[in-house]
C-alpha cells in the first residue's frame, strides 16, 4: 500500500532560523520565534495529480520544501510521483475513489507528516468541507478560507454577493430555478438565447445554450442531471447569454495583511464546449482604461469575501465596451503561466509564501505588463471529432523548447493516457516581445512538438494561429465552429508524416552500431551499469 520514493536529499532546516529567498536576488534570515511567519511549512502534500502536481512539486523545490505526492493505481508511473520526496497509492483510477477521498489524503497527510496541503485545481480545490478539514487537521491549507470558497462557489450565491458588492452582473435570476414554468416565463423576458449554468459548477459542466422555448425545458433537466452526477447539487440558475462576447479574467493575489493586488487580465475566449483551449495575454482589443476598470471591480470582488492567496474573476467583454462579472474561480487557474511569464511573478511559490503569513513584497505600483504570452493546453482528443477524447499509451513523446518557450507537462514517452481524468497532457507556453513574436515563436514551438501514439490538438493550435481572423485578435467565445473544426480532416497526414519523421530520427540516434570488439567504441557509463544503478528505485 505504502510507496515511498526519495529521489534525493532534501537539506535539513535550520533549527532556530530559516534561510528563504523573499523577492528577487536578495535573502533574509528569519527566526522562527519571530511570530511573522505563524505557519511554517516543511513539507506539503499536493493532493492532485498532472501537469498542475509536478508545477507545485517544482515551486515547493524552489522553496526548499519537501513534497508527498499521492496518485492512483494507473498513475503509479506518472512524472509528478517520480519527483516527489515521498508518494503513497491512494486508491483505484475512479477519482472518486482516489482523488477525491479527502479523508484518506488526510490521513496520508498525517502518516507521512505533511503539514500543509495544497489542492491545485480542479478535484478538491474549491471544496470548502475538505478546506476546513485540512485546517481542523492542523494542517496549513494552501488556499482561500472555506468561507471564501463558499461565498464564490456557489454561482447564485457568488451573484448575490456581488450584487450586493455593486459589480455589474449579465441579466439573470440570483438563484437557482426550480419551477418550469418559472423558468418558462423567466426566459421569455430576458429573450433567447439563454444560458442554463450549474449553481455549483465550473469547467464547462452543466451548462446549456438554448435558442427557444421548445428546447428549454428538455435542456433545464440535462442540466440539472449533469449538475448532479459532477457537483452532487442539481441547482441551476438562467441568465441572458451574451452573443459573441469575450471570455476576459482577471488574475488577485491578496495576503493576510490586508493587501490585494491584480496582475492583468487573460483572453480565454477560445474555447471548446465552454472549455477554454487557448488563452493569451494581454487581451490583444481591451482598452487600458477598461483594463483598469475590470481591474479595480476584481479587486472588489476580492475583498468583498476577505479573499486570501490566488484567485480569478472572470468577466464577459461585449463588443460596445461592457464587461460583466461571471464567476469567481477560487483557486490557481490552468492558464496561470502566462500572467508569470508578463510579470516575472511565480504565482505557485505567491500561493505558498502567502499561506505561511509572508506579506506580499510587491505593489500594484510594482506590477507592469511585459510583452505577450500565450498558452495552449495540449489534450488526448481529436480535434477533428468534435473534439473526442483519445486516451492511450503515448510511443513518441519529444518537447519544443528554445528561449521563452516552457512546456508544463504531466507525462512521458511510454505514459498511458488514462480515460479516468481530464485529458489536458500539457501546456505550451510561449512569450514573446509583442503579439506578432509570440504567436510566431508560438508556431514554432507548435511544430517541434511530437507527440505519437496518441491523436493531440497541436495541428489544432496550429489553425488557430493560421486564421486571419485570430492574427488580428478579432475573436470571440464562438470563434470555433463547426466549420473551422471541419477543415481539419485535410490536417491528419500530418501526424502520418510526424511519425515517420520520429521513427527516422529514432534510427540515426538510437540504432545499434557494431563497435569493436575490444570495446573502445562503447560508451564507459554503459560499461559500468552506472546509468541502470543511479535511475533504479525500489518499490
Amino acid at each position: 500500500m505504502l510507496d515511498r520514493l526519495v529521489p534525493r536529499s532534501v537539506s535539513a532546516w535550520p533549527g532556530d532560523g530559516l534561510l528563504r529567498p523573499f523577492g528577487p536576488a536578495r535573502l533574509r534570515l528569519v527566526s522562527r520565534a519571530s511570530g511573522r511567519y505563524p505557519c511554517l511549512v516543511k513539507r506539503v502534500l499536493i493532493a492532485n495529480r498532472g501537469e498542475i502536481a509536478v508545477r507545485i512539486l517544482r515551486a515547493c523545490a524552489d522553496l526548499g520544501l519537501e513534497t508527498v505526492a499521492v496518485f492512483s493505481e494507473v498513475d503509479r508511473d506518472a512524472p509528478h510521483v517520480r519527483l516527489a520526496t515521498y508518494a503513497r497509492c491512494i486508491g483505484p483510477a475512479p477519482a472518486s475513489e482516489s482523488y477525491l477521498k479527502g479523508d484518506l489524503i488526510l490521513e496520508v497527510a498525517r502518516e507521512l507528516g505533511a503539514d500543509a496541503v495544497h489542492p491545485g485545481y480542479g478535484f478538491l480545490s474549491e471544496n470548502a468541507g475538505f478546506a476546513q478539514a485540512v485546517i481542523d487537521a492542523g494542517l496549513t491549507w494552501i488556499g482561500p478560507s472555506p468561507h471564501a470558497i463558499t461565498a464564490m462557489g456557489s454561482k447564485t450565491g457568488s451573484r448575490q454577493l456581488m450584487q450586493a458588492a455593486g459589480v455589474p452582473l449579465v441579466p439573470g435570476t440570483v438563484e437557482a430555478v426550480t419551477d418550469e414554468d418559472e423558468l418558462l416565463r423567466l426566459a421569455e423576458d430576458m429573450g433567447y438565447p439563454v444560458m442554463l449554468k450549474a449553481s455549483s459548477g465550473g469547467g464547462g459542466k452543466g451548462m446549456r445554450r438554448v435558442e427557444s422555448p421548445a428546447d428549454l425545458i428538455s435542456s433545464f433537466r440535462a442540466a440539472k442531471s449533469e449538475a448532479q452526477s459532477s457537483f452532487g447539487d442539481d441547482a441551476v440558475y438562467i441568465e441572458k447569454f451574451v452573443v459573441n462576447p469575450r471570455h476576459v479574467e482577471i488574475q488577485v493575489l491578496a495576503d493576510m495583511h490586508g493587501m490585494t493586488v491584480h496582475l492583468f487580465e487573460r483572453d480565454c475566449s477560445i474555447q471548446r464546449r465552454n472549455q477554454k483551449v487557448i488563452e493569451e495575454t494581454p487581451c490583444p482589443v481591451l482598452p487600458d482604461a477598461t483594463r483598469q476598470e475590470m481591474a479595480a471591480v476584481a479587486i472588489q470582488a476580492a475583498r468583498a469575501v476577505d479573499y486570501v492567496g490566488a484567485g480569478t474573476v472572470e468577466f464577459l467583454y461585449g463588443a460596445d465596451g461592457s464587461f460583466y462579472f461571471l464567476e469567481m474561480n477560487t483557486r490557481l487557474q490552468v492558464e496561470h503561466p502566462i500572467t508569470e511569464m508578463i510579470t516575472g511573478i511565480d504565482l505557485a511559490q505567491a500561493q505558498l509564501r502567502i499561506a505561511m503569513g509572508e506579506p506580499l513584497w510587491f505593489g500594484q505600483d510594482d506590477l507592469v505588463i511585459h510583452g505577450h504570452a500565450v498558452e495552449c493546453r495540449v489534450y488526448a482528443e481529436d480535434p477533428a471529432q468534435n473534439f473526442m477524447p483519445a486516451p492511450g499509451r503515448i510511443k513518441t513523446y519529444r518537447e519544443p523548447s528554445g528561449p521563452f518557450v516552457r512546456v508544463d507537462s504531466g507525462v512521458t514517452a511510454d505514459f498511458e493516457v488514462p480515460i479516468h481524468y481530464d485529458p489536458m497532457i500539457a501546456k505550451l507556453v510561449v512569450w514573446g516581445r509583442d503579439r506578432e513574436d509570440c504567436m510566431r515563436r508560438c508556431d514554432r514551438a507548435l511544430r517541434e512538438y511530437r507527440v505519437t501514439g496518441i491523436r493531440t490538438s497541436i495541428g489544432f493550435f496550429r489553425a488557430v494561429l493560421a486564421d486571419p481572423d485570430f492574427q488580428a485578435g478579432d475573436y470571440t467565445t464562438g470563434f470555433i465552429t463547426p466549420e473551422f473544426l471541419s477543415g481539419l480532416e485535410s490536417h491528419q497526414d500530418d501526424e502520418v508524416a510526424a511519425i515517420a519523421a520520429a521513427i527516422a530520427q529514432y534510427e540515426a540516434d538510437f540504432a545499434p552500431k557494431t563497435a569493436p570488439s575490444n570495446g573502445a567504441g562503447e560508451s564507459a557509463w554503459k560499461r559500468a551499469g552506472r546509468w541502470k544503478n543511479n535511475h533504479r528505485v525500489t518499490r
